[in-house]
């Protein structure tokens, strides 16, 4: 009997067969399995909806949550997703009248259309995407935060333009990763609060003249409330643009940070050793270790930047209200959610089990010149120099190849001006002014990179993640709550 269920939704006023291609090209089952547990949910908070508005009697409510219940508690037959269905809501509905009978099963659909139904169960489902892209974030952040507070005395050194600048620690430099990824948690918190709200009740773009209660159906969903212009809600994917465009930020700094694990792990700079877990090997070349895993995340974040391209250029040309286009922007909206999620739950891993090369940073923290600016900044405090000056002369100086005095009143000389050494300066004080270590503990300023600067901001940013954290349990419990009563309140009646 299952194999002969027929489409329930085309039978009316369309006749004749699809070809099989064309009944696949016009089916969305592929990315209709994401929200098919979802369309679920929906279809028992619609019923209930109408039981308890008198718009369904309690025996047609009693058989359909039967239904849906065995569909939630079993799983969903494999035939429902048959492309001869364009939709899973097709499907269900088609399998119910099928299961029970059109006179129950054919109510399901009152006051409804595909079209809000689809977009309630795409943003149920994007809306647990989000939640767990924000588990994974707290988890990388924790990560880094960790590592900075194991780092916080090691010297290394900072670049611009990939050249040494100054000295500073592995544990500001991992801060500002960390604090990226904080904005990325903000900003996806942002697109929820857009994302949980409930579509339901807008039917086609009109409404219904049925007494729907849409503020019940959205309290039964776990929603935060509903979409009130009811073509707006139909025909919008803004939350979808949002969190692609917030999930292309977060891959773009996950790829600047898989940057510096590339380089850093290479035999020219050595700072990093990444575990043999996250990287390959040559089928010629025994001797490489290269790191493969994070190439394919830099990789990732292209794709990711992709999805959020193709579905801003789908939803671009579109007129109000509904239009078919929208199918095809939900593939690429669960690749973007897709590759986001494995990308930076292996990241993490990565991290945590790296092991950094603290000697080979020390060695390379003073070099290139990089406590230059230490120096220039000692003869303006103690010498009362302008700092242009002073900028000059320690260039010039290392424009020559050193900073010992000697060639500092060479240039003071060539500049015009008396030798530095005639203003007391001595070869200790430049030595102290260049040591790396003495460089980055004077930079305590908020922010900074010296070693109490450092523990300040620790403490500040494992206090934001804790509340973090916590706002992040509190969102999920309410989702789980909420499906919890739902079906608790369908068992109830179906008398199950």
């Amino acid at each position: 009997m299952e194999r002969k269920t027929e489409d329930v939704v085309r039978r009316g006023r369309l006749k004749g067969e699809r070809s099989g291609e064309m009944m696949h090209f016009l089916s969305s089952m592929d990315a209709d399995r994401c929200i098919a547990d979802a369309d679920i949910l929906v279809d028992m908070a619609h019923v209930l909806m109408l039981a308890k508005k008198n718009i369904i009697g309690k025996e047609t409510a009693k058989q359909l949550l039967g239904a849906l219940l065995g569909l939630y508690d079993n799983g969903i037959p494999d035939f429902v997703f048959d492309d001869r269905f364009e939709d899973i809501h097709a499907g269900i509905e088609s399998y119910l009248v099928s299961s029970i009978g059109e006179d129950a099963g054919g109510r399901l659909h009152i006051g409804r259309s595909r079209n809000d139904e689809v977009a309630t169960c795409i943003r149920m489902r994007v809306r647990e995407d989000i939640a767990r892209q924000l588990a994974i974030l707290v988890s990388l952040r924790g990560i880094l935060l960790d590592l900075a507070g194991d780092h916080t005395g090691t010297v290394m050194p900072g670049f611009t333009h990939l050249q040494h600048a100054q000295p500073t620690t592995l544990a500001h430099h991992l801060l500002a990763h960390e604090a990226a990824f904080a904005r990325d948690f903000e900003r996806l918190c942002g697109a929820y609060s857009r994302t949980n709200r409930c579509p339901l009740g807008a039917a086609a773009f009109a409404s219904t003249s049925y007494p729907v209660d849409r503020e019940l159906v959205a309290s039964l969903l776990g929603f935060d409330g509903i979409l009130d212009n009811t073509m707006d809600a139909v025909a919008s994917r803004d939350f979808a643009l949002e969190v692609l465009s917030d999930l292309s930020i977060l891959m773009t700094h996950a790829s600047r940070l898989c940057e510096e694990l590339v380089l850093w792990s290479s035999r020219f700079v050595r700072f990093v050793e990444l575990d043999d877990a996250f990287c390959s090997t040559s089928s010629i070349m025994p001797q490489k270790k290269n790191p493969d895993s994070a190439e394919v995340m830099r990789a990732k974040a292209g794709s990711v930047l992709g999805a959020a391209v193709a579905a801003q250029a789908i939803m671009k040309g579109l007129p109000m209200s509904y239009n078919r286009d929208l199918q095809e922007l939900t593939p690429a909206l669960l690749r973007g959610i897709r590759d986001a999620k494995h990308s930076t739950r292996i990241l993490a891993d990565m991290l945590s089990s790296a092991s950094f090369n603290t000697e080979e940073m020390a060695a390379e923290a003073g070099r290139g010149y990089s406590t230059a600016t230490d120096l220039a900044d000692l003869l303006v405090q103690k010498y009362g120099m302008a700092f242009r000056t002073a900028h000059t002369l320690v260039g010039r100086a290392v424009s020559k190849g050193s900073l010992d005095l000697a060639t500092l009143d060479r240039v003071a000389r060539e500049e015009g001006f008396s030798p530095l050494s005639d203003l007391g300066l001595t070869q200790q004080e430049i030595d102290a002014a260049l040591d790396p270590v003495a460089a980055v503990d004077r930079r305590r300023a908020p922010g900074g990179p010296s070693p109490f600067a450092v523990k300040v901001s620790l403490s500040e940013r494992r206090a934001v993640l804790d509340r973090d954290s916590r706002f992040l349990d509190e969102k999920r419990n309410a989702l789980s709550e909420a499906v919890r009563r739902l079906i608790a309140d369908a068992r109830r009646e179906a008398g199950a």
